[in-house]
């Protein structure tokens, strides 16, 4: 593979493609914390943008080395990031039902804590450890350069989401928890019918 701008655009499509999951999980994010400052929304996304790095580079890493091993580890992708999902979106759905029984108050929305934070990194980012494949005859430095672009474009993107997300939660209050956690139960079901079923 050359450095040539083919490769630039293909790992900015990359990076496109694969932010998508981590973009509507800042939305619904941003939903339940209407309130977020710009340093924790930087912090956010930079923590997405960190896992849609690292992965592809341990995919490479993996194909390089222990391929047989990544191949069959493959097929638990789409169900690791289900149940991941699933827990996180069903933990704010029921919060946020909760939530409305006890209180109505605004200020009761969740706010999202680093724990969390790192387990929806990997759950919106771990489809990304296949791209190991895709950029399996790049050389190391080529690798990380395509991990790095792909990473800049999640970062982006994922702020994009978090400003929709914090201008919506911001007109649909105490209800926004509750959307940000359809939003992410229906994209663990999103990453498992496209790694399963198709």
């Amino acid at each position: 593979m050359e450095w040539n701008l083919i490769f630039f655009v293909n790992s900015i499509l990359l990076g496109v493609g694969l932010a998508m999951d981590a973009f509507s999980v800042s939305i619904a994010n941003a939903l339940g914390e209407s309130g977020m400052k710009k340093s924790r929304m930087c912090f956010i996304a930079g923590v997405y943008a960190f896992f849609q790095f690292a992965m592809p580079m341990i995919g490479w890493i993996c194909v390089h080395t222990i391929v047989e091993y990544f191949q069959n580890f493959e097929k638990f992708i789409p169900w690791i990031a289900l149940a991941l999902l699933l827990w996180i979106g069903g933990k704010m759905i029921w919060e946020a039902v909760r939530g409305e029984e006890d209180s109505d108050d605004e200020n009761a929305l969740t706010k999202l804590t680093f724990a969390t934070l790192l387990i929806q990194g990997v759950a919106t980012s771990i489809d990304a450890l296949s791209v190991g494949f895709t950029i399996a005859d790049y050389g190391l430095l080529m690798a990380f350069v395509a991990s790095v672009i792909i990473a800049g474009v999640t970062f982006a993107i994922c702020m994009t989401g978090l400003l929709i997300g914090k201008k919506a939660g911001e007109k649909l209050g105490s209800k926004a928890t509750l959307l940000g956690g359809v939003i992410l139960v229906g994209i663990g079901i999103e990453i498992f019918v496209k790694g399963v079923v198709l």
